[in-house]
């Protein structure tokens, strides 16, 4: 099956009858575009069914034998990859119940029903970016706001530390708090991208880690230029993360 054709059918976002709606392949904008279909059904559904979403926040940080009241809603986005191991199973049902706990004005549907649905900037994808946005760049994004109405960047980064250090159960277990920390603050998540993190944390924390880190310091040092540039125009400050240089 052609990239195109699995963009298609993650559009579609239709809720599959007996089974995913389409193969995973273990590429990173095939796998990312179907968890893409899944985060927008489930926020679609728990924006329009109280049912659903009250089903589905209850499995907040409870473990897959735990959560028999999320299996109506997630089991069919299972293809039988993720059904050999446990860690993408925990990855989708830990996502699901954290898109249903938000508040329901934060719900991606209710924004769309006032933006003519145009699609999130952190959403997309491109061949050179095949990932979305990380975890990390959403802590840069809290600082960004600044202290009174985001997170100090010492909290942030103290954080993100405490994130990285974590084997995937310590990982479960901390994100609960670090997401109400984000939502709190008005701060976008990623959740497909959150979601194939997590799936993969077993095998390739390292990676992952490195990348969440990465972005969080790159996106602040974007900033702290940018807010250079507009202090004082003629001076002349390191170069930028991207390596341009500055004129002279």
């Amino acid at each position: 099956m052609s990239d195109a054709t699995t963009d298609a059918t993650a559009d579609a976002l239709a809720p599959p009858a007996s089974g995913p709606p389409f193969a995973a392949a273990d590429r990173p904008a095939t796998v990312l575009g179907h968890a893409r279909a899944f985060v927008r059904w489930i926020d679609q559904r728990c924006h329009a069914d109280p049912g659903v979403r009250s089903a589905l926040r209850r499995g907040v940080g409870r473990p897959l034998d735990d959560v028999p009241y999320m299996h109506k809603f997630v089991v069919n986005w299972l293809n039988a990859e993720h059904l050999r191991t446990s860690d993408a199973q925990r990855a989708y049902y830990a996502v699901a119940s954290l898109i249903a706990a938000q508040r329901r004005d934060q719900y991606a549907a209710a924004k769309n029903s006032t933006t003519k649905n145009t699609p999130d900037a952190a959403a997309t994808t491109s061949p050179e970016r095949p990932y979305g946005t990380s975890l990390g760049a959403a802590y840069a994004q809290a600082v960004a706001k600044g202290s009174e109405s985001g997170i100090r960047e010492s909290s942030a980064e103290t954080r993100l530390n405490l994130l990285t250090r974590q084997s995937v159960n310590g990982l479960h277990r901390h994100l609960p708090g670090a997401v109400r920390q984000l939502r709190d603050k008005q701060v976008d998540i990623d959740w497909a991208q959150l979601l194939v993190d997590l799936s993969r944390w077993n095998r390739h924390s390292g990676s992952i880690k490195r990348r969440w880190l990465q972005d969080f310091y790159r996106a602040r040092r974007t900033v702290e230029y940018d807010q250079a540039r507009q202090a004082d125009p003629a001076a002349q400050p390191e170069p930028d993360p991207a390596g341009a240089r500055p004129k002279n």
